[in-house]
């Protein structure tokens, strides 16, 4: 190892999922020292997973920050799951202190419930949007509703089956101008409230395994649409992925567990 390479361990979890290779792959880097952007978004980039979180220990908690191969985003539930699994299950603090991570969204909590992390995002609401003709026609789908949230577009359809069946058109969707699209049902079995895929390959991401940002707006969605206040969700990608969801005044509580796969360092 050279003299001047500073050693940074790193681990790849298996996010909101109790199996390992299932749910949300991400990588956390845990830094001893405040690093550059430019050397955080390569790192990103070397590692090719959806989100890569960067976590450095600080006065009031953890700073945290999110990169995908191409760039750096606002808001991750998975990479921030992750996050705090690691610093438990490192013993950089116990399961009985709660975790506050300092973002680009303000601050986020997690909290130790018996095996479950708990996380406090901020509740995101849709607004009614005109839909794209050439994106549902990317999709093959004719919604029973269109909106959108931050930069992200929520598209219901009617029938979980058809959210389990898509097969998008990639060409057609890197030709428009859009950041993510969610794409969500009423789930048909009693084991879920509702069902949901997230696509973005605009940021690198064709389809995200499972989508912890996206469920701070599923969550206020179905809420209102079925009238409940904690739901069960499902992420239909090919990995799969569970949570729970509840609205809590202006904030969302993700609920989900999280495996570690691999340990390493990085010697650059």
């Amino acid at each position: 190892m050279p003299i001047h390479a500073m050693k940074t361990d790193f681990y790849f979890i298996d996010a909101f999922t109790d199996t390992p290779f299932t749910g949300n792959p991400a990588c956390v880097c845990m830094l001893s020292e405040p690093r550059e952007d430019q050397w955080m978004q390569q790192i990103a980039f070397e590692m090719n997973l959806s989100e890569t979180a960067f976590i450095l220990r600080q006065e009031n908690g953890f700073s945290l920050r999110w990169f995908t191969p191409k760039i750096e985003v606002d808001l991750c539930g998975h990479a921030t799951l992750a996050g705090a699994h690691i610093i438990w299950e490192e013993g950089i603090l116990q399961e009985s202190e709660s975790i506050a991570f300092q973002t680009r969204s303000g601050e986020l909590t997690a909290e130790w419930k018996g095996g479950v992390i708990e996380m406090g995002f901020p509740a995101l609401y849709a607004r009614p949007e005109n839909f794209s003709p050439e994106l549902l026609s990317a999709f093959r789908i004719t919604p029973l509703y269109v909106g959108k949230f931050g930069e992200k577009q929520l598209i219901e359809v009617e029938t979980e089956a058809i959210v389990r069946g898509l097969e998008p058109d990639y060409a057609k969707l890197k030709q428009l101008d859009e950041r993510a699209v969610v794409i969500t049902a009423k789930s048909e079995s009693a084991e879920y409230d509702f069902v949901s895929r997230c696509f973005a390959p605009w940021v690198g991401v064709n389809e995200d395994p499972v989508t912890g940002s996206s469920h701070c707006c599923l969550a206020t969605y179905w809420s209102k649409r079925l009238q409940k206040e904690e739901l069960k969700a499902y992420q239909a990608s090919p990995r799969g992925g569970r949570l729970t969801v509840r609205v809590d005044g202006n904030r969302v509580i993700l609920g989900g567990q999280a495996v570690t796969i691999i340990k390493g360092s990085l010697l650059i």
